[in-house]
Order: structure tokens, then C-alpha cells, then sequence
């Protein structure tokens, strides 16, 4: 049996908790800290925990909310949205993060993934790398929220953030975001199958049945959104995560 990662993903914007539907659609769901303290007692692996607004509005990370978060959050938390300097990695670290995910900075300066990792280490170093098919279905990468198409190859792409010293990705699909249907399974294997470091998939889960086939095409871990905030059919609000009984059955024991 293999114990594989399944980690919420909550999405920040103007100090509240938000979901999306393919990067758009914003709906507010209710306060980051309520739902850090309930995950809390979920026996969740690992949280991911998204500022959308810092990089388009053209400033750092909101310290202030990571302490809040962090002072809260009795899991490992991985932080991003915002960062661009390696003093702003140092603090973050300082109050209580354990990974720092990096966007547009790493499509836009590759070598604060090289010095954040010899800082913290590579383990605590995750670019997060946003993709969406084009007119022609080739898969391209997003920065900025999505809105910037930076024209690369997630394949070629996850390659070099590799090589810059990044020690795993966090893949999201925009196509998939919000969709519950399914992770698009065809480009977790196309990326997997030129990495060696782990590969988180996010976009598109609508049950635990979708994390089985996600890790059997390659990926090492599962991160969901709407999953865990949302109760179908109607969407209400509902924070929730699959019992570790749940999880054996549906998941660990199928590997």
C-alpha cells in the first residue's frame, strides 16, 4: 500500500477565501483562517494556500496574513503568490512556511528558483505551473493568473525549473479548474515522463475516484479546490476531506 499526498488548495483574494472556475468566476467562500483551523483537524497531509491578487497588483506577499495563516495552521504549509525576492522567501520561512511556491517569478527570473534553493533547500522549493491548451490543443504556460501566455511548452518548461533546482511542480490545469471533470491525465504523463522530481496535479477532481488515475499516469501527489470547499450538486459551502479509511480504500490500497 503507498500513501500518496492529497492536499487542499485554498485561493486568496482582497483577504478572503475565493474558488474558480478556469481562472475566472471568482465565488467567495468564507475566511482563510476558518478553513486553515477546520483542515486542521482533517488529518490532511499538506495545505496550499494561493494569493492571486499579490502579482497582479504588483506587490509582495501580505506578511501580515502568512503569520496569521501560519499561527494557525498545525500542517505543513506551502505559500505562494507574490514572491520575488529571496528576503521575502527568508521571512516567510521565518514565520512558519515550510515550502514557497513560485509563478511568474519563475518564468520570468529562473534564478530565484536556483538561489531560494540553496537557501531552504530544494524540498521546500515548488513552482507552480499553470496550463491551457491553445487554439491548435498544444499545451502552453500561464503566468500572472493565468492571463499571460508565455508561449512555452509545461514539458520543456518543468524541465528547466528542474535543472534551475525547484523540488517539485504543481501543475494546474486552467482548462480543468472548477470543471469536476476529472485531471487531464494526458498532460500529468507527458510532464512526469521527462521529470525526476514529483509532480503535484491540480484542475478538475470531482470525487476521490480521480486520484487513482492521476498517480497511475505519474503524478506523486493530488491537490484539489472545489473538492474540498463545495458540496454538490447545489455548490454550497462545505469544508470537507476523505477520512484515511476513505483514502485506503479508494486510493492506497490500488497502488
Amino acid at each position: 500500500m503507498i500513501r500518496v499526498r492529497v492536499i487542499p488548495v485554498l485561493l486568496i483574494s482582497k483577504g478572503g477565501l475565493v474558488k474558480s472556475i478556469r481562472f475566472k468566476k471568482y465565488q467567495y467562500v468564507g475566511d482563510p483562517i476558518n478553513a486553515v483551523k477546520i483542515f486542521n483537524e482533517k488529518e490532511i497531509d499538506e495545505i496550499v494556500i494561493l494569493d492571486i491578487d499579490a502579482t497582479r497588483e504588483g506587490r509582495g506577499p501580505n506578511m501580515q496574513q502568512v503569520k496569521e495563516i501560519a499561527g494557525e495552521a498545525f500542517i505543513p504549509l506551502a505559500y505562494g503568490g507574490g514572491i520575488s525576492k529571496i528576503d521575502e522567501i527568508k521571512e516567510m520561512f521565518y514565520l512558519g512556511v515550510e515550502k514557497v511556491i513560485l509563478n511568474s517569478q519563475a518564468a520570468k527570473n529562473p534564478s530565484l528558483i536556483n538561489n531560494a534553493a540553496k537557501l531552504v533547500g530544494s524540498q521546500s522549493v515548488v513552482v507552480s505551473i499553470d496550463v491551457k491548451k491553445n487554439f491548435f490543443g498544444k499545451y502552453r504556460v500561464y503566468t500572472r493568473n493565468g492571463t499571460e501566455n508565455t508561449g512555452m511548452d509545461p514539458v520543456v518548461f518543468a524541465g528547466k525549473m528542474q535543472e534551475e533546482g525547484a523540488g517539485e511542480i504543481f501543475m494546474n490545469s486552467i482548462d480543468k479548474d472548477g470543471m469536476y471533470s476529472g485531471y487531464d491525465l494526458e498532460l500529468v504523463k507527458i510532464v512526469t515522463d521527462s521529470l525526476s522530481i514529483p509532480l503535484i496535479i491540480c484542475g478538475g477532481a470531482s470525487s476521490v475516484d480521480d486520484f487513482r488515475p492521476a498517480i497511475q499516469h505519474g503524478a506523486s501527489a493530488v491537490a484539489a479546490g472545489s473538492l474540498f470547499v463545495f458540496q454538490r450538486p447545489h455548490k454550497a459551502v462545505l469544508i470537507s476531506y476523505p477520512s484515511q479509511d476513505v483514502l485506503k480504500e479508494k486510493l492506497y490500497s490500488s497502488l
